[in-house]
């Protein structure tokens, strides 16, 4: 009972925290939208605004940047959620961003569209005239992460300047911008990947199904299983096969790793990335293309 009491008085005030900061991007800015994936952290972030803003609907819009490549689950409980929750929603395809000229579509057995959202997102935002794009990044996802402040600074193309970040003293946080730039905002930065899941448990949150172990047509390549899609492209030695997987984290099914896993309940989950000694995103193959490979991403205006 002790245990569960300081778990418990965390989960408090990391729930606290990120409840006060959604309500200063309502106060401090004019076109705010949540970044919503479909993914457990951004699902997270919808309920914390829910919280924040009760009785009234959430003072903001969802985007959802569309690769075109989702799992069919999460479309279909983006739509659900937006449904039941009455939330405007706002798609940004991909495929646009493409078909405009903008994007480059990947070839080869690598090919992904994850890289693309960034054209997309910045677009989305510009074309919206966002000034404040709330994410569900944490600091322990990936090191680049780490360098982040709640706000976020983006210049007028959307980049990311690490060096150029501001301080943030005393829960004091500065969103004045000049004319063009935007911020991103990240409510849960201090949350860890343990975290998200007992607050899930806690406040009995709905989760798409990828998260619970499921049966799944999958493959391995460069020892990362991934689940396998018509328009994946297979090397010679790669073979699908069916097997009991579920997802620790959801994207762009061309470089979502899943993970072997009988767990099928927020408790075993729990208990499994407890004992884990694999990151989150130690399967997502859109990391391992180099060391660097997330932080030179948000730099040109990624998540």
């Amino acid at each position: 009972m002790e245990n569960f009491n300081i778990s418990s008085e965390h989960l408090q005030q990391l729930e606290d925290e990120a409840i006060f900061i959604m309500r200063e991007i309502a106060a401090q800015f004019e076109r705010p939208v949540l970044l919503f994936s479909g993914g457990k952290d951004s699902i997270v972030l919808v309920h914390l605004a829910r919280k924040a803003f009760w009785h009234a609907k959430i003072p903001f819009p969802l985007m959802h940047i569309d690769t075109g490549h989702n799992f069919d689950e999460t479309i279909k409980f983006r739509d659900d959620l937006v449904k039941e929750i009455g939330a405007e929603l706002i798609v940004c395809y991909v495929q646009d961003s493409i078909d405009e000229g903008k994007a480059v579509e990947e070839t080869g057995v690598n090919a992904s569209r994850n890289k693309l959202q960034t054209v997309t997102l910045l677009d989305g935002i510009e074309s919206h005239k966002v000034d404040a794009a709330i994410g569900g990044g944490r600091r322990d996802e990936e090191k680049a992460r780490a360098k982040e402040r709640f706000f976020s600074h983006r210049d007028d193309f959307g980049q990311w300047d690490p060096k150029n970040q501001r301080p943030e003293l005393w829960n004091i946080f500065n969103g004045r911008k000049n004319m063009g730039e935007h911020f991103r905002v990240f409510p849960i930065s201090k949350w860890t990947e343990l975290d998200v899941w007992q607050y899930i448990m806690r406040e009995n949150i709905k989760l798409p199904n990828l998260y619970f172990t499921h049966k799944r047509k999958v493959f391995e390549r460069d020892g990362v299983w991934l689940a396998h899609a018509p328009f994946m492209e297979l090397k010679p030695t790669e073979k699908v096969m069916e097997m009991d997987v579920r997802c620790r984290t959801i994207g762009d099914i061309t470089c979502t790793g899943v993970t072997l896993s009988t767990a099928n309940s927020l408790d075993e989950i729990v208990a499994e990335i407890a004992s884990s000694r694999i990151t989150e995103r130690g399967g997502r193959a859109d990391d391992k293309r180099s060391e660097a490979a997330m932080e030179d991403r948000k730099k040109e205006g990624y998540f």
